[in-house]
């Protein structure tokens, strides 16, 4: 038997074209940021490449072995549309089938009180799912914003102004933290059941963890997992991996965790 974590990574899809199959893909820096992390010097976690499931039985059983979600960023966004909004020339909405079961996925791990680590669009998702709002455009929608996203220079990195006594206040520490930025959509209201714990200078929000300090939780907007992020970004994924080894295995009724 593993003494390693067990972590499920989500992955980004595309349906079937004319002369293709529909397939899945997964970014290479998330399952290598679980394996290379070493919380306190202890092997890092096991990643398990989930798909996107149709069934919700089958969902249940897949989350009852796990002890622990990265939900992954995405190339494509949220679907405007299904958020009441009209979309903007900007936002490239991703396929129907990854977006549904993201969602799923996000409720299920909230359900159960999993360790949920959520990047980038997981972030996004991770937020809808459980009642937030977004903001489609940041240069239309917030005043004297910074750049998020450059379409030209893929090193874009601003300053993170970050709340004090907060889980990424524990990670990152002291001194001044720039981080990685790859986006144009961003949190605007997060849900009821998490508290900012940094943002930008702008006041775009770039992190929210769990209101409750006994259930890991925890949205950053930039790319720990990417080969632009800093060294100290490789704390994010030691400290989910340390809650994931600390968690109590989920359990939905019918599935058990294998013995």
């Amino acid at each position: 038997m593993t003494t390693k974590p067990l972590i499920g990574v989500n992955g980004e899809y595309r349906a079937g074209r004319k002369d293709t199959a529909a397939l899945s893909w997964y970014n290479s820096g998330y399952y290598d940021s679980v394996t290379a992390a070493r919380p306190g010097m202890t092997p890092g976690g096991l990643p398990i490449l989930i798909p996107p499931l149709a069934d919700d039985e089958g969902l249940k059983e897949f989350l009852s072995i796990l002890d622990g979600v990265l939900l992954c960023g995405c190339s494509f966004d949220l679907d405007p549309v299904r958020l009441g909004m009209q979309k903007h020339p900007a936002t490239r909405p991703m396929p129907n089938r990854r977006e549904d079961f993201d969602r799923r996925l996000c409720k299920m791990a909230v359900h159960m009180r999993m360790p949920v680590l959520a990047i980038g669009a997981g972030m996004q998702t991770l937020n809808v799912a459980c009642g937030g709002t977004l903001l489609q455009h940041i240069p239309e929608e917030v005043p004297q914003s910074l750049l998020h996203r450059d379409p030209v220079e893929a090193t874009l990195r601003h300053v993170l102004e970050i709340v004090p006594g907060t889980k990424v206040d524990d990670i990152y520490g002291p001194g001044e933290i720039r981080v990685n930025s790859q986006h144009h959509m961003a949190c605007d209201q997060v849900a009821s059941l998490f508290r900012v714990s940094a943002t930008a200078p702008d006041g775009v929000i770039e992190a929210y963890e769990s209101m409750d300090d006994d259930w890991f939780c925890l949205g950053v907007q930039w790319h720990p997992e990417n080969e632009t992020a800093s060294a100290l970004d490789t704390q994010i994924f030691e400290t989910f991996l340390s809650a994931c080894s600390k968690s109590t295995p989920a359990t939905i009724p019918m599935f058990k965790k294998a013995a």
